[in-house]
C-alpha cells in the first residue's frame, strides 16, 4: 500500500512538472512561428519595393560612387546574379522585422520576470534595436564611402577596381554585423553594473584598457584600413562612456522596490 501510494505521489509529482514545461515548449513555438511570419511579411514587402535589384542597387551606391562612371559590379557565379540579390532581400527583411523578432523575444521572457526586472529589460530591448540600427547606418552612410575612397587612392592606373556582388556583400555584411554588435557596449556595460559584476568607479579606472581593446578589436574585425578601423575604434570608444552614464539609471530602476524586499522578508519570517 505504502508503495503504491508513493508511485501514485511521483506521478503527480511528474504531472506538476512536465505540464509548464510543455507549455514553455508550445509558447517558444508560438513565439518563434510568429517570427517567421513577420520575416516572411517583411520579405514579401521588400520585394514588391525596392525589390532585390533595388536593394542591391542601394548597398552598392557607396562602391559605385568611386568606381568609373559606366563602371559596375561583375558576377563572377552562374548563379550570382540570381542568389546575391535574394541574399541582400533577406538581410534586409530581418533588419526591418528586427523590432518584431525583439517584441517576440520580450513577450516569451516578461511573464517570467518581476515588475522592476520588466521596467529595466523593456527599454534596454529598445535601445538595444536602435544602437544595431544606428551602427548599421553609420557602417551604409559614412564608413563605406570613407573606406572606398581611401582604397581607391592606392588603386594603380592599370587595375580597374570591379569587384564580384558576391565578395561586396560578404564584406559589408561582416562589416553590418560587426558595427551592429559593436554597438552594443552601452548595454554590456548597463548589464554588468546591473547584475553587480563590476562598479561604476571600476568602470571608470578601466577606461584606458577599453580604449586599447576597442582598437584591437576594431583591427580584427574590419579592413585592413585605417579609416573603417578607427570608424569602429573611436564610437566603441564613446558608447563606452554613453554605458556608464546610462548604468546609474538603470541600475537603480532594475533593483526591487524596499516595500517589496521587505514584504518578502516579512512573509519569510512570518512563515519561519
Amino acid at each position: 500500500m505504502a508503495d503504491s501510494d508513493n508511485k501514485n505521489k511521483e506521478e503527480d509529482e511528474l504531472a506538476g512538472t512536465e505540464q509548464p514545461f510543455v507549455q514553455h515548449l508550445v509558447e517558444l513555438r508560438d513565439r518563434l512561428l510568429y517570427c517567421v511570419y513577420g520575416l516572411v511579411v517583411a520579405g514579401i514587402l521588400l520585394a514588391i519595393w525596392p525589390g532585390p535589384s533595388g536593394l542591391m542597387d542601394i548597398i552598392a551606391m557607396p562602391i559605385r560612387a568611386h568606381m568609373p562612371p559606366d563602371a559596375k559590379l561583375i558576377a563572377i557565379g552562374v548563379f550570382s546574379p540570381f542568389f546575391v540579390p535574394l541574399k541582400v532581400l533577406m538581410m534586409a527583411a530581418v533588419l526591418l522585422a528586427l523590432p518584431w523578432l525583439m517584441y517576440q523575444a520580450w513577450m516569451f521572457v516578461a511573464p517570467g520576470l518581476y515588475s522592476h526586472e520588466k521596467r529595466f529589460a523593456l527599454p534596454l530591448i529598445f535601445f538595444g534595436s536602435v544602437l544595431a540600427y544606428g551602427g548599421i547606418a553609420f557602417v551604409q552612410l559614412f564608413v563605406l564611402d570613407k573606406m572606398f575612397g581611401f582604397i581607391q587612392k592606392f588603386t594603380p592606373a592599370a587595375v580597374a577596381a570591379t569587384p564580384d556582388i558576391s565578395s561586396y556583400v560578404e564584406a559589408i555584411l561582416s562589416l553590418y554585423i560587426a558595427f551592429g554588435v559593436a554597438f552594443q557596449v552601452p548595454i554590456v556595460v548597463m548589464l554588468l553594473v546591473r547584475f553587480e559584476m563590476v562598479t561604476i568607479e571600476k568602470l571608470r579606472s578601466f577606461r584606458g584598457y577599453f580604449i586599447v581593446i576597442a582598437f584591437v578589436v576594431a583591427a580584427v574585425l574590419t579592413p585592413p584600413d585605417v579609416v573603417s578601423q578607427l570608424a569602429l575604434a573611436v564610437p566603441m570608444c564613446l558608447l563606452y562612456e554613453v554605458g556608464i552614464i546610462g548604468a546609474r539609471y538603470f541600475a537603480g530602476t532594475g533593483k526591487a522596490p524596499e516595500s517589496e524586499e521587505e514584504g518578502a522578508g516579512s512573509g519569510s519570517s512570518g512563515s519561519s
